[in-house]
Order: structure tokens, then C-alpha cells, then sequence
């Protein structure tokens, strides 16, 4: 019985180790998707949009509203569609503090958003996605935005618990 016990153990620690490299690899992945959709979202590239959200994306903006993917790629439109050039140029985004979970085929991803534009910060973030590995691949269903507190002069923290 002990012999089986110790195979059991031995396998489950092989198991373990296979699965430590494919949870590495989903989170670069992610990490990459997360960039690569900010740089696009800098440019209102709607094709990183398109590739970024889920078709049943359910997003909660900062100033409380709730709308899915269709909105977000109605809204694309309508910004391409203005003579103002300062209202069709969005600002510079970045991620910072940005922390990865993936439990299987889910993980959560969240980090600070930076929007800057000449040069100064004119908005940070709290941002959590929940997102979804579907064919073809990550896929955000759930999006939360929430502007970061101002504290007295000091940056807005993470909340990161590491």
C-alpha cells in the first residue's frame, strides 16, 4: 500500500511539473496580449479591439456603465469619424503593476492603467479583466475600470499583495 501511496505522490508531483512551464507560458502570453492591445488601443486600431474583447464581453467603465463589445467597436467608429484632431487622437496607454492569475482556462489580470498624453498623466486606472481561453485563444468576457484615487501627492498603489 505504501508503494502505491509513494507512485501516487511521484505522479502527481510529474503532473505538477508539467503544468508549472504551461502556466508560465499563459502568463507571457497574456502579458503580451495585455501590451500589444494597449499599444493598439493608443492608436484606436480596431482590429486589437476586435481581437482583445469577447464577443459576450460584459465592461463596467470607470464612470459606471455597463455595455459589451459592440459598443466599445461602435464608439471606435464614431472617433474615426470626427474633424477634430485632438478628439480623434487617444491618449498613450500603459500597464503598470500588473499582476497575472490563470487558473486553467480563466485568469484574471489586473494592473494599473496609465494614460498620458504630451508628455503628462491625464488619468490612471484600476483595471481587472477576466479573461477566457476560447478558440482562437484569450479572450477578455469581464472588464472593470476604476479611476485610482489621487493621495496626497503620492502615486495611486496597486493593491498588489505580493
Amino acid at each position: 500500500m505504501q508503494r502505491f501511496i509513494m507512485s501516487c505522490l511521484a505522479l502527481a508531483g510529474f503532473l505538477l511539473s508539467l503544468s508549472v512551464p504551461a502556466l508560465g507560458n499563459d502568463q507571457a502570453e497574456l502579458a503580451r496580449l495585455l501590451q500589444d492591445f494597449l499599444a493598439g488601443a493608443s492608436e484606436n486600431d480596431a482590429a486589437v479591439h476586435d481581437r482583445f474583447w469577447a464577443e459576450d464581453l460584459i465592461y463596467t467603465s470607470s464612470d459606471g456603465r455597463r455595455f459589451g463589445k459592440a459598443a466599445i467597436m461602435d464608439g471606435l467608429s464614431e472617433a474615426g469619424q470626427t474633424d477634430d484632431p485632438e478628439a480623434a487622437t487617444p491618449p498613450e496607454y500603459s500597464a503598470r503593476d500588473v499582476t497575472i492569475r490563470v487558473f486553467g482556462d480563466t485568469a484574471v489580470v489586473t494592473f494599473r492603467l496609465v494614460a498620458e498624453a504630451s508628455g503628462e498623466t491625464v488619468g490612471e486606472y484600476f483595471n481587472t479583466g477576466v479573461f477566457r481561453r476560447r478558440d482562437p485563444g484569450w479572450r477578455a468576457v469581464t472588464w472593470q475600470a476604476t479611476r485610482a484615487a489621487e493621495a496626497a501627492g503620492e502615486a495611486p498603489d496597486s493593491g498588489d499583495q505580493r
